[in-house]
């Protein structure tokens, strides 16, 4: 698979951890869009948003318990959590991801 954050997953490509388990995986992005930006991955490749089911949907479910304690470590007590799912929403990384933002107060216009 030809997939960047497969391949950092994978240890092909570093990263700048700030979590991981069995699931899921967490590091810094390399152009933050706020003073805190983490990317948060499923371990699984998922596309986008558009793959989630009822059979994997319990990974989601997990990395959605794992983004507070994230948030925490970072110190965050005010964040966003954004998610692109295709081409014309800026998804320019096809394996679903998430971004947790935060360290300043954030623009409150989502496009």
């Amino acid at each position: 698979m030809d997939c960047l954050f497969c391949k950092i997953i994978a240890g092909e490509i570093p990263s700048t951890k700030v979590y991981e388990d069995e699931l899921c995986l967490a590091f810094r992005d390399i152009a933050p869009q706020a003073p805190v930006h983490i990317l948060v991955i499923p371990k699984q490749h998922l596309a986008s948003a558009n793959e989630i089911n009822a059979q994997n949907s319990t990974v989601i479910a997990h990395i959605f318990a794992c983004i507070p304690q994230i948030a925490e470590k970072e110190g965050l007590s005010s964040y966003r959590i954004v998610s692109n799912c295709g081409t014309d929403a800026g998804q320019t990384v096809h394996h679903l991801h998430f971004h947790i933002l935060g360290g300043k107060v954030l623009n409150t216009e989502m496009a």
